[in-house]
């Protein structure tokens, strides 16, 4: 039985809890968080047990899943590796890339499996998409398309330091899986909001990539998309023979969430299924994970890319 144990209690947890239960001999052994009130509260929904220490829990666990905020998953995610654990960590992976090929080091001298929560690759029609390109069916590729539109309240945007670094990490990892490294870039980003938080809640990037197409991405918390065939998370790839997308709206339940009007079930599907591949075909017969640090530290060099763009407002070439 492969014991895991989460440190974090925040409400990702609730998700990559559905993942580790639909994995096959997988438990989820224990939770540590900063406040152990919140600890206590996620423990008596998952029935395991409260650590009263980081390093109580990773001593006592096979697998560590790091839910934090970024700041401090170096910090958590190197405990686990020096301690032989094999980790999940949470995106974005670190703050910085010297952080992150810091654990790709540290990981591969332990020997230990490190896989960066790329979720959105794990989703059928993610992995349909990736092979419609490769195998030619829909032609020479000329664009791609990620587009994020939900709303969060000014509450719940000023908990991240804007949608670059929070949530273009999943448009980066989308790109690099499905049509591979950029060769220039350029982003711009402005805030819409009623004044109370300074970051960025909207931007938009466009991409040359090494194949001669372009892509286009967007991260908004500004507004939600209800109109027509609405962007409110999409990934649209156009080819000289087809096209093919996923989106939230493939699969939506009629009950309100915290920052949506709507519950996107497709969301949540793709964490418990990327936690749910990490156990059983990684951890469990020694597969390599479809999104790893190398990918993770690519991330990182195009939102880097991105925050030079906007700051020398000129485009930036990789």
């Amino acid at each position: 039985m492969i014991k895991v144990g989460f440190i974090g209690a925040g409400d990702i947890s609730l998700l990559h809890s559905e993942g580790v239960y639909s994995a096959e001999n997988a438990e989820l052994t224990g939770i540590w968080n900063r406040t152990r009130e919140k600890a206590e509260e996620k423990s008596k929904l998952f029935n395991c047990r409260v650590f009263d220490s980081v390093e109580d829990l990773i001593k006592s666990v096979d697998v560590v899943y790091v839910l934090t905020n970024m700041e401090t998953h170096h910090q958590y995610a190197r405990q686990a590796i020096d301690a032989g654990k094999h980790v999940l960590v949470e995106k974005p992976t670190a703050v910085t890339i010297d952080e992150i090929e810091d654990l790709k080091k540290a990981a591969c001298e332990k020997g230990v499996l490190v896989a960066p929560v790329h979720n959105y690759i794990y989703e059928p029609s993610v992995t349909r998409a990736k092979d419609l390109i490769e195998s030619g069916k829909i032609g020479d590729l000329v664009s791609l398309y990620v587009l994020y539109n939900i709303h969060h309240p000014e509450s719940v945007a000023a908990r991240y330091p804007g949608v670059i670094r929070q949530i273009l990490t999943h448009h980066a990892y989308c790109t690099l899986y499905l049509v591979g490294q950029p060769n220039k870039i350029s982003c711009m980003k402005a805030t819409v909001n009623d004044g109370t938080v300074p970051q960025e809640n909207i931007a938009m990037v466009t991409m040359k990539m090494k194949n001669n197409a372009l892509s286009h991405l967007c991260a908004s918390f500004a507004a939600d998309d209800h109109a027509g065939d609405p962007w409110t998370f999409m990934i649209k790839v156009v080819g000289t023979k087809g096209a093919t997308r996923y989106s939230y709206r493939d699969w939506v339940e009629n009950t309100p969430a915290v920052v949506h009007s709507q519950t996107y079930s497709a969301y949540p599907y793709t964490i418990r299924s990327m936690g749910k591949h990490f156990l059983e075909q990684v951890v469990g017969k020694g597969e390599k994970p479809l999104s790893t640090l190398d990918d993770a530290s690519n991330c990182m060099k195009i939102i880097e890319a991105c925050e030079q763009s906007v700051s020398e407002e000129r485009h930036i070439t990789l």
